[in-house]
This record gives C-alpha cells, sequence and structure tokens, in this order.
C-alpha cells in the first residue's frame, strides 16, 4: 500500500496488521477522486482506521487535520508508524477507542468533522454500523459534508439516516463505497 496523491505521495505504508483489511489503492483513489472537493482544509474523522490509509490519504490531500479512531492496538500501532514515515503526525490524532463507544459519547460540541470516513470490517453487525451512522447523524457532521461508508459489495446496505441521502455509491473489487450526504 501507499499513498496515492499529495505531500506524501508515493510514500510505502507499513505492513498491514493481522486481521485488518485496507481499502485497496484502487478503491481510495476512486473515493477521493469523488470527494477531491471536500478535502482540502477539512477536519476528518477516520472510523475503524485500521492502518490509517484514509484519513492519511486525506491528509496528504490538504486536510487540516484528521482523528483515527481504532480498537485494536496492533492497528494503533501501524496507524502510528505510518504517520511518521508520511510526516503528518502533528495533524493527527490517535483515539484508541470502540467506533460505536467513541461516536456515543458527546465529543467538543464546536467540532464537527466536514469528512468522516468510516471503514468497518465486512463482517461487522449491521445494527451496529447503523448505530453509528445514527450517532454520526446527531451532531457530528458539519452542514454540507459528507460521509463516506465502506462495505462488502455484496453486503446488505445499512440503514441510511433520515437527514442524509447516498449521493453516490462506487464499487471497486468486493468494496462498495457509499458517499452519504445531508438530504
Amino acid at each position: 500500500m501507499r499513498v496515492i496523491a499529495g505531500t506524501a505521495k508515493g510514500v510505502r505504508l507499513a505492513s498491514v496488521p493481522p486481521g485488518v483489511r485496507p481499502v485497496s489503492d484502487r478503491a481510495r483513489e476512486g473515493l477521493f477522486s469523488s470527494i477531491g472537493a471536500d478535502v482540502p482544509g477539512a477536519d476528518v474523522l477516520d472510523l475503524y482506521a485500521g492502518t490509517g490509509a484514509l484519513g492519511i490519504e486525506a491528509l496528504s490531500r490538504g486536510a487540516d487535520r484528521a482523528t483515527f479512531v481504532e480498537r485494536s492496538r496492533a492497528a494503533l500501532r501501524t496507524i502510528r508508524q505510518n504517520l511518521e514515515r508520511t510526516r503528518l503526525a502533528e495533524r493527527a490524532e490517535v483515539v484508541a477507542s470502540e467506533v460505536s463507544a467513541f461516536v456515543s459519547r458527546r465529543h467538543d460540541p464546536g467540532r464537527r468533522f466536514d469528512l468522516v470516513l468510516a471503514d468497518p470490517p465486512y463482517d461487522a453487525d449491521v445494527a451496529a454500523v447503523e448505530g453509528v451512522l445514527e450517532s454520526l447523524s446527531d451532531g457530528w457532521v458539519q452542514a454540507g459534508g459528507a460521509v463516506a461508508l465502506t462495505r462488502g459489495s455484496r453486503s446488505s446496505t445499512p440503514v441510511i439516516p433520515v437527514d442524509w441521502l447516498v449521493a453516490r455509491r462506487l464499487e471497486y473489487g468486493d468494496t462498495a463505497v457509499l458517499i452519504l450526504r445531508e438530504a
């Protein structure tokens, strides 16, 4: 895996820890081609961060800062290593937490994210993913912001909060990317 574009373009990322399924280079490239205008200056939340590749790609492409949320210790080490490799660590915060617990706590009420990148495991409980989306719809996303949700292309689409719509659906091999925006 490598960073596709921006200030860290071409930097090879650390080995993927066991149990982590990163978004392929092709899917990341397609995602960022679709949301490119949302990235410069953005405050990004990378949920189920894994290797941190999605949030790092956003930082490399001009996002102001990114918060990475991950529960696996091995993955957390990989995220920190990748932030050092790309020299983007000073614009990042790494949080060790279950995603559902993180989004159910009220964060800084004055802080809303411009872009949320959510890459839950394909076998994640659909109800849990729906719960995370519902929590995000309660003041986590800036007006006009976007949520990019990855799912297995054969998995069922979670129920989207009523005030959001699927602005775009992209498919890359076994990965489907849903780009959600306020209705």
